[in-house]
Formats: structure tokens, C-alpha cells, sequence
């Protein structure tokens, strides 16, 4: 039986600044305000510098919220990255690691979740190759099931 997962290709935005309190809080009431309706919020500090912080995004829509985010210090993101959705299964975030892994793509991130029955990961590559070749291997692996 096939899984269902959709797969798209998704555009992040980034905010990258002094690693300080309110950083986030600060970045998203701006878009709160503008009526950014954000379905991915990752923030996190660098590792190899702690005083540097970022806080990715998506999706921004419309010219009211992408006047915001740039406003705030957001960009477009370099990084290419995938959406994934659909019903979780046992086992599924293993199932789509190896299915990118087998494809020789490496990846850059991986943010997934699960509220109830379903599933979400936001997965980012090095460059619009590797997130091709992952495109192609996860849908490969929603036809087999």
C-alpha cells in the first residue's frame, strides 16, 4: 500500500543575529503582527559561535509580511529545502532517512514531527541537485509503500 506524502519544495527565511534574549520573541511579534501565518519556526544558537543566533521560518506570504521580515533583519534562505507531510507511520522518519541516504544525498537539516496522526519535516540539502535526487527518492518511497 502507498504512503501518502506530499512533497514540496519550500522557501525558508532567516534571521541571523546576536544570540540574546528576545532574539525570537523579537523576530516573530513583527510577523505576528504583519498576519504571517508560520507553519515551521526553528531557533537556535551556533554552535562554534555563541554569541551568534538564527532563527528560521516559513512560510512568508504576501507583501505585508515579507516587508516585516525584511524590516526585522529576515532573508530569503540559500538553503534548499523540502517539505514533507502526510499520516506517520512506525518507523517512518528511519524509512525516509535511509531513502535520502541510499539517493548519495546528504542532508543539511532535518526537522520532523508528529501531532496525532500526522507527520511534518522541514529537510534542507546543500544544493538544488541533492534536493532533487531526495525529491525523487522520497516519492519513490510514498509509491512503494
Amino acid at each position: 500500500m502507498a504512503l501518502e506524502l506530499t512533497v514540496k519544495k519550500i522557501q525558508l527565511w532567516v534571521n541571523i543575529g546576536a544570540d540574546r534574549k528576545g532574539f525570537l520573541a523579537d523576530s516573530l511579534e513583527k510577523l505576528a503582527e504583519a498576519g504571517a501565518d508560520l507553519e515551521v519556526v526553528m531557533a537556535y544558537r551556533f554552535p562554534e559561535e555563541l554569541d551568534r543566533a538564527a532563527v528560521e521560518v516559513f512560510p512568508i506570504d504576501g507583501k505585508t509580511a515579507e516587508a516585516a521580515a525584511r524590516k526585522v533583519g529576515f532573508e530569503l534562505s540559500k538553503t534548499p529545502c523540502l517539505w514533507v507531510e502526510g499520516e506517520d507511520h512506525q518507523g517512518l522518519g528511519a524509512r525516509l532517512a535511509r531513502a535520502i541516504a541510499d539517493a548519495g544525498v546528504s542532508m543539511t537539516f532535518h526537522l520532523a514531527q508528529r501531532v496525532g496522526r500526522k507527520f511534518a519535516a522541514a529537510i534542507g540539502f546543500a544544493s538544488e541537485q541533492d534536493l532533487a535526487s531526495a525529491r525523487k527518492a522520497i516519492e519513490g518511497l510514498a509509491r512503494r509503500g
